[in-house]
Parts: structure tokens; C-alpha cells; sequence
């Protein structure tokens, strides 16, 4: 149960041109009669409501927020009240370029949404209870990432692909990381006992495990291959099983590092097939198609490459322009930010980055609270205003998803990882 909610919390958060936090809808578009000290933010005129704030931290903080320190609330509260702002922001300019999806592009996106947190619909239903969130709430949310993915697949579409030249560059100064890993090529046949939306027929541990048995028996007899694709429940199975190349550590952590010692020893042939192995909960039969002994250097013509290379430039480019079309869209939107402000009016009261709602109101968790913030108040008022600072302009970096120059070490992690798995 615990897995399956972090799992849930992880899923209903979107990162694409900017984060959208899932079970987050703005208000009406007349916002509340009476706003007051509920609204904590507009955008454009548009009200951003601190019960959205308060719904957004309830969901990250997977029912923990009450072990947050006063300080650690507040900050949280200005980063996801920022992102927010930042969501509005983009979603305004989605209507603009008419990019807001039908109802049918909704429902499709949820019904994606719900395999991927796995269990049933009672299952579904509960965690979105337990994060403060109803289906409509997460539909209004859903609405506005993909609103906002099509509003960037539009301003980016225009992007050209890069010269040979530049392919080369590329490569040339990255050489290192174009190493395909001591390692193995495996396929695989997957049954989940879960529904798992796979197009699989077994929704439990019993369905499963006669499953599995059954393809181990048609193993004997039928090509592995045409099995997975028959058969499997992962997304592998459109390939064949085929799971690319991993590496010898990638194998250690996805599986275990006897089921690694086993596939990189000699005594285990390629070609080989064995399992099934209970996995994570799921039921796994593995072949050996291939074993890399050591490290083997790649070049432009080793398959797939320069295909890597040509999409790793195309991306950075789309993420620098989606980048910089969102640092516009913000310069222009008129923002008043009235959470940042009661901070700024009161540096000695955390409370005031703290509202009462109604899922806390009842609590003792705001007295609480304030008796700390008044007794740490003094020695962290000029820390908090630090962290606030840099928190606001870490969300801004993470909503865009962008990688600069700085990020190159990273991009060239991913380029490994896929280098290795071509």
C-alpha cells in the first residue's frame, strides 16, 4: 500500500514546459465574491485560491506535511504557489494559440493516468481522497498539462534538424559517454498480476501465476519473440521482449545482483531463457540474446548513434525555446503574488505564509506552528528569505524543463544511459 501511494502521488505530477501539479484547478473564472485573505495570488486578474495551495502540498506531502517545520511549510507553500502561478500563466497563453484539448483528449489522458497507478477504480478513488482531490479536480488538471505540452509541441514544431557538422561537434567533445557497458541484451516476457492497462488478462496473484506457468510451457515449443508479443503485459512486448542493452549495474539494481552474476556468467549461454523470476511483484521470463564482456567504444556509425546525437540537439533546442517562450509569457502576465507579500510584511510571523484552511483550520497543527515560528522567528527570518528566494528560482528552472550549458554533465549521463542501451 505505502508503494502504491507513492507511486500514485508520483504519477499525478506533470513536468512539461512548466509543473503542473495534479488536483490543482485554478478557480471559477469570477474567482469567489468574497476573496479576502483566501486569495493567494491572481494572474492576469485570474485567481490562484490558497486552498489550491493547500491541495497541492497535501498531495506532495503524501499526508507527512505535519512533520514539516514552520519554515519548511512556508517555503513549500511560495514554490508550489509559484508553479502554480507559472501553470496559469502557460494555460492563458494555451487558450491564446487555441491549444486547450477536447473532453475525449481529457478521459484518455485519465484512463493513462490510472493504469499507471496500478490497482483498481476503488483504489483510484482512494488515493485521490487521501491527496485531497476528486476525478473532476484531476480532470481540470490534466486539461491544463496537456494543454500546455501542445501549446509547446506548437512553438517548438518549427525547430530544424542540425547539420552534419554540428552532429559531429557533438559527438567529437562527448566521446567518453559513447560507451556502450559491460553488460547484457536481454528480452523479456512480463506478467503483472495487477491490471495494468498492458492488455493483459490477469488482474491477481492466482491469474498470474498460472499465467506465467502456461508461457513457460509454450516456451518449449513456440519462439520466444512472437511469445512476448503475444503474451507479455510490459510495454517490451511490441518489440519482441526485446529490453536493449543493460548495463552491468543497471542489471544489479533493476533486478538483483545474483540474477546479474548469473546472466554475465559463461556458464550461462546465449540464447538461453530462465525464469520465471518474481520481480517486484511481477512475474519475469528473461533470454539472453547477447553479453558484452567489457566496455565497447561507439562511433557515429555504430546503429543509432548519430540518430541520438540528432535528437539530443533537436531537444535541447525545443527546451531552450519552450524555455524562453515561458520567461516572455511571464514578463508579460501581471502576477500579484499576495502569499509572497504577507511574508514580506511580516518577516517575524510565519503564520503568515501559513493559512488557515479548511483542512487544517480544525487542527492543532497551526498553533502549533505558530508557537514555533514565534520562538524560532527571529534567527530564521533572514534564512528564510534567502531560501525563498532560491526556492523560487530553483521552481522556475524546474517548470521549464530546460537543460542550459550548465546542465551538460547531466545530458551527457542521459546520453550514456542510451548510448549504452542502442
Amino acid at each position: 500500500m505505502r508503494n502504491l501511494n507513492r507511486k500514485f502521488v508520483a504519477v499525478v505530477l506533470f513536468t512539461l514546459g512548466t509543473l503542473i501539479l495534479a488536483g490543482c484547478p485554478a478557480a471559477g473564472p469570477g474567482g469567489p465574491e468574497n476573496a479576502g485573505d483566501q486569495t493567494a495570488a491572481t494572474v492576469n486578474g485570474k485567481p490562484i485560491m490558497l486552498e489550491e495551495v493547500e491541495r497541492a502540498i497535501k498531495a506532495m506531502a503524501q499526508g507527512q506535511e505535519t512533520r514539516l517545520s514552520p519554515m519548511e511549510l512556508a517555503q513549500a507553500r511560495l514554490q508550489v504557489l509559484q508553479q502554480l502561478i507559472q501553470q496559469e500563466v502557460m494555460f492563458q497563453k494555451a487558450a491564446k494559440e487555441e491549444t486547450i484539448p477536447s473532453d475525449d483528449e481529457v478521459n484518455t489522458e485519465l484512463t493513462k493516468l490510472k493504469r499507471q497507478a496500478g490497482g483498481s477504480e476503488e483504489d483510484f478513488a482512494k488515493r485521490l481522497k487521501e491527496t485531497g482531490q476528486t476525478e473532476e479536480t484531476l480532470k481540470e488538471s490534466l486539461k491544463k498539462e496537456i494543454a500546455t505540452r501542445k501549446l509547446v509541441e506548437k512553438i517548438t514544431g518549427n525547430i530544424k534538424q542540425p547539420t552534419d557538422a554540428e552532429i559531429q561537434g557533438f559527438y567529437s567533445g562527448n566521446k567518453e559517454f559513447f560507451v556502450k557497458k559491460r553488460g547484457v541484451e536481454l528480452a523479456a516476457i512480463v506478467v503483472d498480476p495487477r491490471d495494468n492497462g498492458q492488455g493483459d488478462t490477469t488482474t491477481n496473484e492466482a491469474e498470474a501465476s498460472a499465467r506465467i506457468k502456461e508461457i513457460g510451457q509454450q516456451l518449449q515449443s513456440v519462439d520466444f519473440a512472437t511469445v512476448a508479443r503475444e503474451k507479455s503485459e510490459d510495454p517490451s512486448a511490441i518489440r519482441g521482449g526485446d529490453l536493449g542493452n543493460i548495463s552491468e549495474e543497471d542489471l544489479k539494481q533493476a533486478f538483483s545482483p545474483q540474477l546479474a552474476a548469473g546472466f554475465m556468467s559463461e556458464q550461462f549461454k546465449v540464447g538461453q531463457v530462465a525464469g520465471p523470476f518474481n520481480i517486484q511483484g511481477k512475474y519475469y521470463i528473461l533470454k539472453l540474446k547477447n553479453r558484452i564482456e567489457k566496455d565497447e567504444s561507439l562511433t557515429l556509425e555504430s546503429p543509432g548513434v548519430k540518430q541520438q546525437v540528432t535528437d539530443t540537439l533537436v531537444n535541447n533546442r525545443k527546451q531552450l525555446l519552450a524555455a524562453s517562450y515561458q520567461a516572455i509569457a511571464m514578463n508579460e502576465a501581471k502576477v500579484i503574488n499576495f502569499l509572497a507579500q504577507k511574508v514580506v510584511d511580516n518577516p517575524n510571523e510565519l503564520s503568515g505564509a501559513r493559512p488557515v484552511t479548511p483542512e487544517t483550520k480544525d487542527g492543532d497543527s497551526n498553533s502549533n506552528t505558530e508557537s514555533k515560528a514565534n520562538a524560532d522567528s527571529n534567527a530564521n527570518s533572514n534564512s528564510a528569505a534567502n531560501s525563498n528566494s532560491g526556492a523560487s528560482d530553483n521552481s522556475a528552472k524546474d517548470a521549464s524543463n530546460t537543460e542550459s550549458s550548465e546542465e551538460k554533465s547531466d545530458e551527457k549521463k542521459d546520453e550514456d544511459t542510451d548510448g549504452a542501451k542502442n
